[in-house]
């Protein structure tokens, strides 16, 4: 039987008595350990041997792991690239912007203008877009650009360059342009709205000098869009209008003088205190805006020196008026205006409100008034004649006011009785007739005054060659003196009632 330690030797095994507790061969024993003579022990067998545990099996060496992981990484990697990066050949405004991310993109556009040069005429001095106050929505540019041409659509690779708008910031841009060239340079004067003779005029604007902007701007574009580093613009200088131009200036003396035509205190519709042109032109200032328009402002307090005036011109009693009516209750004519009574507010803000409402054009302001309505009293006229008295009447509401004989017509051409009413004033005229078979009715007499009709041919009026007043005299008209005809000719307005009786 061979040594199991010898051949473990033999095979290269290291020796177990060597070997650490954990891993050496262990004789197993039961019962407590005793103490043996060997003059009188017994003869035994030799004890028996535990085996030592197998050698773990070898690992199996994966160095496909280790080579296909870099691999798979950088596929990856690839795909994730070709979801954020733009195409390539792609170009924005002469930029190449091919493999970049849109941020990355953002950049080189912005970076790209910025540094774009204007050489201002042949070896004049330059400006760079940057100092221009040149922009372009380069991140809305980018965006757009990876949003239509990503990396991973290859139909998309090496497409047409993306056109990009350019602006120029126009304050910058002019302040550079002036540092750079400041001999083109010389401000416009903006037209002058001034009153005078009673009303605004204008004085016409003059045109400055400068640089084309929309010519610099359009060559810089070009020149970003071509990819050019530098560009050279025309250094000649244009006209700059003012932004105060006359048209705007004529409208705004167009506009103050309309004001004048209305300007004052109102109650109601009633201009009650007017302005003159020359005191509201010393109240107000006409100044050209930024913008171009004319901005008209007030001054309150000199404003106020009117309005403390205001009561002596505002402040009044009611007065009653008086009309002329007929039958019908029609008025007639108005004999006595009436007007309402008025007494004046606070105020104590009127200045102030005023100022605001010219500055915003409006000329004409309502006074806080209380009314005290006035009275009207009517009279009802009638011209009453009594053939049988041959007597005028003159009635007011039905009772008489005056009356005077008079002459009507004879019993040949008599005047016919009935209601009627004054239909026309003639101030003269001439009456005249001829019949050959009647020789009554030949007459012609010139210079009738004060004539009034109501009936036809039949009328009053004033009449000078007889005195015989009393006895019918007339044709069928109703004569008197022409001073008591004048005096119902002006008492009489058209449509006032006319009654002849028996």
């Amino acid at each position: 039987m061979t040594d199991l330690g010898t051949g473990r030797e033999a095979e290269g095994t290291p020796d177990p008595s060597a070997a650490s507790p954990a891993t050496a061969a262990t004789a197993v024993l039961d019962g407590p350990t005793a103490v043996i003579d060997p003059d009188t022990a017994p003869p035994t067998e030799p004890p028996p041997v535990q085996w030592a545990p197998a050698e773990p099996a070898p690992k199996k060496k994966r160095l496909w792991l280790w080579i296909g992981v870099p691999a798979g990484a950088l596929a990856v990697g690839a795909a994730a690239a070709s979801l954020v990066l733009i195409a390539p050949g792609t170009a924005v405004a002469g930029v190449p912007v091919g493999f970049m991310t849109a941020g990355a993109a953002t950049d080189a556009i912005s970076q790209r203008l910025s540094a774009t040069t204007i050489v201002l005429g042949p070896g004049g001095p330059s400006v760079t877009g940057a100092q221009l106050g040149a922009t372009v929505d380069a991140r809305a540019l980018a965006d757009a650009a990876f949003d239509a041409r990503p990396l991973w659509n290859v139909t998309q690779w090496f497409r047409d360059a993306v056109d990009a708008p350019v602006a120029l910031d126009a304050a910058t841009a002019e302040g550079a342009l002036r540092a750079a060239l400041p001999g083109s340079f010389s401000e416009p004067i903006p037209a002058k709205v001034t009153f005078t003779g009673g009303a605004y005029a204008v004085t016409p604007a003059v045109a400055g000098t400068g640089l084309d902007l929309d010519a610099i701007t359009t060559a810089l574009h070009d020149a970003f869009v071509a990819g050019a580093s530098t560009v050279t613009v025309s250094a000649a200088p244009v006209p700059v209008a003012a932004p105060a131009t006359t048209v705007k200036a004529q409208a705004a003396a167009d506009q103050l003088n309309a004001m004048l035509q209305t300007i004052g205190f109102y109650v109601g519709d009633e201009r009650t205190v007017p302005v003159d042109p020359a005191t509201a032109a010393s109240w107000l200032t006409v100044t050209p805006e930024a913008s171009g328009s004319y901005a008209i402002t007030a001054d309150a307090a000199k404003i106020r020196t009117v309005v403390d005036g205001l009561p002596a011109a505002v402040n009044r009693p009611p007065a009653n008026g008086t009309v002329v009516t007929n039958s019908d209750g029609t008025v007639l004519e108005t004999t006595v205006p009436g007007a309402d009574g008025r007494t004046l507010g606070d105020t104590s803000g009127v200045a102030t409100e005023f100022a605001s409402q010219l500055a915003a054009g409006k000329a004409a302001f309502a006074l806080p008034v209380t009314l005290t309505p006035a009275s009207t009293t009517t009279l009802q006229r009638l011209l009453e004649v009594s053939l049988g008295e041959q007597r005028l009447y003159l009635k007011e509401n039905g009772a008489v006011v005056d009356s005077w004989p008079i002459s009507s017509g004879t019993a040949e051409a008599p005047t016919t009785p009935g209601h009627y009413r004054v239909n026309s004033h003639i101030r003269s005229q001439t009456m005249k007739s001829s019949d050959p078979n009647n020789p009554y009715w030949n007459y012609d007499v010139p210079n009738v005054e004060w004539v009034m009709y109501f009936n036809g041919d039949e009328a009053f009026h004033g009449v000078y060659w007889h005195d015989n007043f009393g006895t019918p005299s007339s044709h069928g008209c109703v004569g008197m003196p022409n001073y008591r005809a004048k005096q119902i000719y002006d008492w009489s307005p058209s449509g006032v009632d006319v009654w002849i009786h028996g």
